[in-house]
């Protein structure tokens, strides 16, 4: 079985940057391929990379596609402008393969970038992770979790796959492990990434809405906790009135800009 194949011929943006589209980065038995977007700067040498792994409840989303808050392409575009590659990547749904499958599938693409990096020319050394809420879970539990990361944002992440609802099957979480929390403790632990938390964590910088419903702020809160108690490097940004996916703020773009700075200095200062 080939497990993925290598990248396709790219086409070239105005500006003199490459994107290469639907590269099929993972071919796991008996599933579709999922894919990859990588979104190159103009820039001569290697750059860092940051993937960007959408939300959806693990149930939906894709690469393609920004949360509704956000402009269509800002996130890409404010990334390749400060000089760093993006790759934007699908992952299997839930209604596909259960938990860890979408783990899985993050780490395959971080194993891609390394193996393909010099003829994508990105510096393998400098990765990046920023995912919005089921993405944010799964960038954190990838840099958790030992995989080669450098620095991580998360957007409102469910961080605890123990505490809304837990003995209900019908909740993202119930549909993520194939069963309540409260049925499969051992699994709901291991996909949470408060569990995972140690000194060897990357810098995190952690954004949550005080309105949050979906995912109440305290997700964050409680992961920004264990870092600092680890002796890991963790900022905390929690901004005032927004609800799930910033609704009700008006100033994404500023969050955005904060994001990529964040990113900007732990990457290319490396």
């Amino acid at each position: 079985m080939t497990e993925h194949l290598p990248p396709v011929t790219p086409r070239q943006t105005v500006d003199g940057g490459l994107v290469y589209d639907g590269i099929s980065y993972s071919m796991p038995l008996g599933y579709r391929p999922v894919l990859m977007d990588l979104h190159r700067p103009p820039a001569e040498g290697p750059v860092p990379v940051v993937v960007w792994i959408h939300g959806g409840g693990f149930q939906s989303g894709d690469r393609r596609y920004l949360p509704e808050t956000v402009a269509p392409g800002a996130i890409f575009e404010a990334l390749t402008g400060a000089g760093i590659a993006v790759a934007t990547i699908d992952y299997r749904h839930t209604a596909e393969a259960h938990y860890p499958a979408q783990l899985d599938d993050v780490n395959a693409a971080l194993s891609y970038l390394q193996e393909y990096a010099e003829v994508l020319g990105l510096d393998a050394g400098r990765i990046g992770v920023w995912g919005e809420s089921a993405g944010a879970a799964l960038a954190a539990q990838a840099a958790l979790t030992g995989s080669p990361v450098s620095a991580v944002v998360t957007w409102y992440a469910p961080t605890d796959m123990r505490t809304r609802r837990p003995a209900d099957a019908d909740t993202t979480e119930a549909l993520l492990l194939g069963g309540p929390p409260d049925e499969l403790p051992e699994l709901a632990a291991e996909a949470s990434p408060v569990t995972h938390v140690s000194a060897a964590a990357p810098p995190f910088l952690l954004i949550h809405g005080t309105g949050d419903t979906v995912v109440p702020a305290g997700h964050s809160e409680r992961l920004h906790e264990l870092l600092l108690k680890a002796g890991a490097d963790s900022t905390y940004l929690l901004v005032p009135g927004a609800g799930h996916i910033f609704e009700g703020y008006d100033d994404v773009p500023g969050l955005i800009t904060a994001s990529v700075d964040f990113l900007a200095r732990r990457l290319l200062s490396s």
